[in-house]
């Protein structure tokens, strides 16, 4: 599993030291810079995963730093501020910081946002087909973050369409992706997968939008 990377960028040296070995404790690579140009810098030549981002820097300041990374990165970033009220906080969110703690923080729970950051920004596997999510490591669908449960049947079916949203499948092609799992399954068999996972995730399922018929060829997931 790769290492995951974190900026930290905190003008105060002995606060940004622990809150260094408290990342690394947590299996994070961590590297620090005292400064806005520097987190700048850092932040372009690194490519972390992460900017935790102190507001009050040398230099240029932390908003500042959030706002030219935010127009030409999706990197998440935590912002650091002394001050806390509300137009502050609002302020570090307008600029484009994910979330925001306020000093004096403790650097266990900054330890525990860093994670919850990277966790919400992490990519699951798994295949995507508009509003449609298919994990087949875990064997879970969902649609527009609702959970979809499906037989296995079910899922092979998805699961291959999944793969190459837009591509027509035949029913021999469906078929094959479930004969492991039913060696007395049939074309019509996944017509019956078919029904069912529309049931399963249309508004309508007589009207179908994710999961089409091509009439005399097969069903296509998605796609125009």
């Amino acid at each position: 599993m790769t290492t995951r990377r974190v900026l930290v960028a905190e003008d105060d040296p002995r606060q940004a030291e622990v809150v260094r070995r408290y990342l690394e404790a947590a299996g994070y690579a961590a590297s620090v810079v005292h400064d806005g140009d520097g987190a700048l810098h850092c932040a372009r030549t690194q490519k972390p995963d992460l900017v935790v981002l102190d507001v009050m820097m040398p230099g240029l300041d932390g908003l500042s730093v959030c706002r030219k990374l935010r127009a030409e990165s999706d990197v998440p970033i935590l912002m650091l501020t002394a001050r806390a009220t509300e137009d502050d906080l609002l302020t570090g969110l307008e600029v484009g910081a994910d979330d925001y703690l306020t000093k004096p923080y403790s650097p266990r729970e900054l330890t525990a946002r860093v994670r919850t950051l990277l966790r919400r920004t992490t990519p699951r596997p798994g295949y995507v087909a508009g509003p449609l999510a298919v994990d087949p490591v875990h064997h879970r669908v969902t649609l527009d973050g609702r959970e979809i449960e499906c037989t296995p049947g079910e899922f092979a079916i998805l699961a291959a369409m999944a793969r190459e949203p837009g591509r027509l499948f035949s029913r021999a092609q469906l078929l094959a992706h479930t004969r492991g799992l039913d060696r007395s399954s049939t074309e019509r068999s996944v017509d019956v997968h078919v029904l069912n996972l529309r049931r399963k995730i249309e508004d309508d399922p007589r009207n179908p939008v994710h999961l089409r018929t091509v009439y005399g060829a097969g069903y296509r997931l998605g796609g125009s």
